[in-house]
């Protein structure tokens, strides 16, 4: 696991728009900003939770894109129990301080794209 304090790297030589393609390539994977945004809303959770709340994910995509979050340190994976084996994930700080990112996606979500049941125009 990454020290989620340390900064992380980034994937270009250095120009001026480097954080951002970088920042694009953590989030542009299709299920880490929807995890995130759960996380978010509901704390702390449970794998099964997780996937409920995840409504479309396989358990390997979930469990992947966890392990990738989780080398991100932007998810914290924690054993709550062992009989009954029990593990529950939750947002860093580091993946905490994405909120006003997340929420800005919703945001620019909700203002420019059609509801998925309305016909296109």
């Amino acid at each position: 696991m990454n020290d989620e304090t340390a900064p992380l790297a980034v994937w270009c030589a250095g120009e001026e728009w480097c954080p951002i393609t970088s920042t694009a390539t953590i989030l542009g994977k299709k299920w880490h900003p929807v995890i995130i945004h759960r996380l978010l809303k509901h704390g702390p959770s449970g794998f099964n939770a997780l996937k409920d709340a995840v409504d479309g994910i396989s358990a390997k995509v979930l469990s992947d894109s966890l392990e990738n979050l989780e080398e991100y340190g932007l998810v914290n994976r924690a054993v709550i129990s062992e009989k009954p084996f029990r593990v529950e994930y939750s947002l860093t700080p580091r993946g905490k301080s994405l909120e006003p990112i997340i929420i800005a996606m919703q945001d620019w979500g909700k203002e420019h794209l059609m509801p998925a049941d309305e016909p296109a125009q």
